[in-house]
């Protein structure tokens, strides 16, 4: 089964929240001009006028006016009808790539467990109801869709977003239950709000997460927190495979072993060099 990626790169296709609450120097035409720039994905690289509207929930009149902004700027081209992110967009993400120490302390152990398993590893972290890749090494093309860093994918049906849903405080982990959508994305996908919690219950207690084909069929992965010197969590890490080559008890038995290792690892990697890691965490009271 081939998962459409418009279904896995999650944009959003409401109207942007009124998040003023009446504070004078909340900037609303910023949320705008961001909210046009996440509606352009590797589904639809390519948008008009009408289509950045509809995908951003924006006002036409507003869209256009963001539009003609970013290309005065340089972010985005058109060919007269239709606009594209350019090159400069880069800069954006770039500036958080080179700003934090997590994602250049993350590569070298994701390289390292590729090698040993011979299988992609990545990190990622959690943005609101999704998660958003932010390191990875990959041996292979295993899913119907490309991910790379910056990639995001529904963080209820992948292992990376249950080890990070899990730890959240349990008041965000209701919160996010009370209003994500569990789509049946393939029909192995939990969609009961119920289940999903007493799977998040056993991701805290057994340490590590593993979905078997609710992303995709035919695509296993299984996930594990990674720490800070300070003990929080600061991302997840997985190790993702065919389920015709690799079954879930290979995966727990050689895969799990050499993710814990690696995040053990990151945790080192921090103390030895003397960063103190992100300047945030997520974590659930115990």
């Amino acid at each position: 089964m081939r998962l459409p990626e418009a279904r896995v790169i999650a944009r959003s296709t409401d109207a942007p929240p009124d998040e003023a609450g009446g504070d004078p120097n909340f900037m609303t035409s910023l949320v705008r001009g961001l909210s046009v720039i996440r509606a352009f994905s590797g589904a639809d690289p390519q948008l008009t006028i009408a289509e950045v509207a509809r995908i951003s929930g924006l006002p036409r009149a507003a869209a256009r006016r963001c539009l003609h902004t970013l290309e005065r700027l340089g972010y985005v081209g058109s060919d007269g009808r239709r606009f594209s992110l350019r090159p400069r967009i880069l800069s954006l993400g770039y500036a958080f790539m080179s700003s934090t120490p997590l994602a250049t302390t993350l590569q070298p152990v994701l390289e390292r467990v590729s090698e040993n398993v011979h299988e992609s590893c990545s990190a990622a972290a959690l943005d609101e109801d999704e998660i958003v890749y932010i390191a990875r090494a990959a041996t292979r093309r295993i899913m119907s869709v490309t991910l790379n860093v910056g990639s995001r994918l529904p963080a209820y049906c992948t292992s990376l977003g249950r080890v990070l849903l899990a730890h959240l405080p349990r008041v965000d982990l209701d919160a996010f239950l009370g209003r994500v959508r569990l789509n049946p994305i393939t029909e192995r996908t939990v969609t009961s709000r119920d289940a999903l919690r007493r799977i998040l219950d056993q991701v805290l207690d057994k340490g590590y997460a593993l979905v078997d084909q609710e992303l995709e069929i035919g695509l296993r992965s299984i996930a594990v927190p990674v720490r800070g010197p300070s003990g929080a969590l600061i991302a997840a890490m997985n190790v993702s495979a065919q389920a015709a080559r690799i079954s879930r008890r290979e995966m727990e038995g050689r895969f799990l072993p050499v993710l814990q290792q690696g995040a053990g690892d990151v945790a080192q990697l921090f103390v030895r060099t003397g960063m103190a890691g992100p300047g945030h965490s997520i974590g659930r009271p115990t």
